[in-house]
């Protein structure tokens, strides 16, 4: 089965790959092609990079064959990424060879630190290599390569926010928008390589999340994503970012904002701006977020809440910071306070060790939560994390892949079961575009970020809509507009 096909919601995969586009700059007589793949962060900062650059004069083109530089915004999660990402530079540069002599190739992001002097000195697939908290000096990369030099930065800050940056909303359907508000990760989970890729985790001033907030709003904006690697554990003092809470003063605690307290202040920037974020870390997730969430009507009744496994032993060794058991307590304080709250999960097949038994703990919680939809993968192991140092990865590849089946099947068939739950009740679906299947029908997504298609008649892009649910598939609802 392809996985591809099949994962559901919160990225639309669509748009991986997606050449990225942004209004003409009237000072712009150089031509920028941005491609990003991987997660929402990543979309996130190739915004910020075009906000940087258009400052120096670039502005986007669609067509590479005319592009001065040539940038992918990369992940490193998934080897796939990788494959992937390798292949679009190979491709760049048989048209720099062929049709562009002058074009700049470049890389971005997570894979760009990993994979630095593979790309500029061994393969020799790119002039330029930027990491995720460099992307303030590409001026001053740019003219390195101007001079016949490579170039690379790839250093990872303990400060870096882009705070004072605002994004460039690139491609995009100018509804929802991505507002990231923190950067990094200290979790350590042993099969991730965030920390290594992203650094250590700070968070972003609150007046700016706010303010960005207010004006993407005024700019016509219904719906934002609070973005980062782990929301929950958002922390900023008055002084600037910290993460050691129980180390601070009394003082700085009590003048202290949680993830609690800024979704407070974000929804209360308007009844009519839609909220969302992503994503939350179990061990970190606080009753007080979920009570922001039940208080407010326009935060959306929605938590991706990954989950990697249901086996105790293998949460233990990925270093989760929970069990399973307080996972589950999570889940029914969700539900008593948010009882229709739609959760989704990532989840992990075939990580070192898995038994028999883990794979079944894992299939026996997704009974228990029923998932509205999930993100489910093979584990690959990825270089430099503890797994790969600590632990062998040991389970063949055709277990991986029946037991993969075997979650990706009971997750179709719950989220069929959650879809068929909302056939006959009305809902208010913001309307995004059009159907990709059919001109006269629009998409939009509900509170609980289930997909929506209805016939179009009188609405437009930008619209809420109450939308009577006729019918549906497990990855789709079908209505009509009440």
């Amino acid at each position: 089965m392809n996985l591809e096909k099949i994962l559901v919601k919160e990225i639309d995969e669509s748009k991986q790959g997606e050449s990225l586009t942004l209004d003409a700059n009237p000072k712009g007589s150089k031509k920028m092609y941005i491609e990003s793949y991987g997660c929402q962060m990543n979309f996130s900062d190739s915004e910020i990079v075009a906000s940087i650059l258009t400052k120096e004069g670039f502005s986007t083109t669609q067509n590479i064959n005319e592009a001065d530089l040539v940038f992918v915004n990369t992940c490193s999660i998934r080897e796939k990424a990788e494959l992937t990402v390798r292949k679009r530079l190979e491709f760049y540069n048989s048209i720099k060879k062929k049709d562009n002599p002058g074009m700049i190739v470049g890389v971005l992001g997570c894979m760009a630190e990993r994979l630095k002097e593979k790309f500029l000195e061994e393969e020799k697939l790119v002039d330029l290599v930027i990491g995720p908290d460099a992307y303030r000096d590409l001026p001053n990369l740019l003219k390195q390569v101007d001079d016949g030099r490579k170039a690379v930065n790839v250093f990872l800050s303990k400060e870096e926010t882009y705070a004072d940056i605002n994004p460039v909303r690139l491609g995009g359907n100018g509804v929802t928008a991505f507002v990231s508000i923190t950067r990094g990760c200290d979790n350590m989970c042993t099969f991730c390589v965030v920390p290594f890729t992203r650094g250590r985790e700070r968070s972003r001033n609150p007046e700016n999340i706010v303010n960005e907030c207010k004006q993407l709003l005024k700019d016509g904006y219904k719906e934002v994503t609070l973005l980062g690697q782990n929301v929950d554990s958002y922390l900023w003092f008055g002084g600037g970012a910290k993460k050691d809470f129980k180390k601070s003063s009394k003082n700085d605690q009590e003048n202290s904002i949680s993830f609690a307290n800024l979704l407070e202040m974000v929804a209360e920037v308007g009844i009519e701006l839609r909220i969302r974020f992503s994503t939350s870390n179990p061990q970190d997730m606080t009753t007080d977020v979920i009570k922001v969430m039940a208080k407010h009507k326009n935060i959306c009744n929605y938590i991706h809440l990954p989950v990697q496994s249901g086996s105790d032993g293998i949460l233990e060794k990925m270093n989760r910071g929970y069990s399973r058991e307080k996972y589950i307590t999570l889940i029914d304080k969700i539900r008593d306070l948010i009882p229709d709250c739609a959760i989704s999960m990532d989840m992990i097949a075939g990580f070192c060790s898995e038994k028999e038994q883990d794979h079944q703990d894992t299939l026996s919680l997704m009974d228990y939560v029923k998932y509205e939809y999930g993100y489910m993968f093979k584990y690959s192991e990825r270089p430099n994390t503890a797994a790969e140092r600590k632990f062998e990865d040991d389970i063949p590849n055709d277990v991986k892949q029946r037991r993969l089946s075997e979650i990706i099947e009971k997750q179709l068939s719950h989220s069929f079961i959650r879809n068929k739950e909302k056939v006959g009740k009305t809902f208010e679906v913001l309307v995004e575009g059009k159907s990709k299947k059919s001109e006269e029908k629009l998409y939009g997504r509900t509170t609980h970020n289930s997909a929506v298609v209805f016939p179009k008649g009188n609405y437009k892009k930008g619209d809420y809509v109450m939308v009577k649910i006729e019918d549906c598939t497990s990855a789709t609802l079908l209505g009509k507009a009440m």
